[in-house]
């Protein structure tokens, strides 16, 4: 599998490189970066601390899509447009990692997918996602009577708050329970409020240091609580999960997939 990767000076463009190289089933064939960004033509290998390898950093509209079976990005949400019309030009298979999506971004994520295979998930992370599968269970069992709360915690440099996956958790509970979130949701507390309503979903972000990713789903009822968490201590689980989504796609047709679909976890 020849793996393309956008954004590749990015955070998680750096752990993505390594996670491929790390894959015996797959070849790194391509990184990108900004057209103007000074690491264009930089080495692939020396950027990510991996040691030097055969391809260098080029910009989207070099790419050669020959060389490429798949591509990964988990870019800003302002390159989705850009990565996505390179991978719809080409019939390349996409796994989109990016969070903090707009609704109209997420209208053009998903018209891509009627044309070429997406994955698209707010985490990669297997935990993660057998996490979604365990807080839905907890919902049906706990979510007529118990109040329900999501704390998340990330390094000081993510920009979107709440986290893609606190709100995948809480879309999942929601739907779970038969509520809208978008209605129910509390995304903070302050001063003097009437009592909770038991019919919300709480959401609390904390931003602070190198903290790389930790999510709780708590459902507090009268006399017991129970609480559902992941911890995440590398950015490699992000990357190898979605390395994995990678090869899975690679068969696929047409169509927006998730991790759930991967992994195949059911409802």
């Amino acid at each position: 599998m020849k793996v393309g990767i956008f954004g590749a000076n990015g955070r998680m463009g750096r752990v993505l490189i390594e996670a491929v190289q790390n894959e015996q089933s797959a070849q790194l064939a391509a990184a990108t970066v900004r057209e103007d960004s000074p690491w264009v033509g930089m080495n692939v290998g020396e950027l990510a601390g991996v040691g030097k390898l055969s391809i260098d950093c080029c910009a989207v509209d070099t790419l050669n899509p020959a060389d490429i079976d798949v591509m990964i990005d988990f870019t800003l949400p302002a390159a989705l447009a850009q990565n996505l019309a390179w991978c719809k030009e080409n019939q390349k298979p996409v796994v989109i990692g990016t969070t903090g999506l707009s609704n109209e971004q997420m209208s053009v994520l998903k018209e891509a997918a009627t044309q070429i295979p997406v994955v698209f998930a707010a985490n990669y992370s297997v935990g993660i996602n057998v996490m979604l599968a365990l807080v839905r269970q907890a919902a049906s069992a706990l979510g007529s009577s118990a109040d329900i709360e999501i704390t998340e915690a990330h390094h000081r440099f993510k920009k979107d708050a709440p986290s893609g996956t606190a709100m995948a958790i809480g879309e999942a509970i929601a739907d779970e329970l038969d509520r809208d979130l978008s209605q129910c949701a509390v995304y903070g507390r302050e001063g003097h409020e009437p009592e909770r309503d038991q019919e919300t979903i709480g959401f609390a972000t904390v931003r602070g240091g190198d903290i790389v990713g930790e999510h709780t789903a708590m459902f507090a009822d009268i006399g017991e609580r129970l609480e559902i968490t992941h911890k995440a201590s590398s950015r490699l689980t992000f990357a190898n999960g979605a390395v994995r989504a990678a090869k899975w796609l690679t068969s696929k047709p047409a169509g927006l997939y998730s991790m759930k679909d991967v992994l195949n976890l059911a409802d």
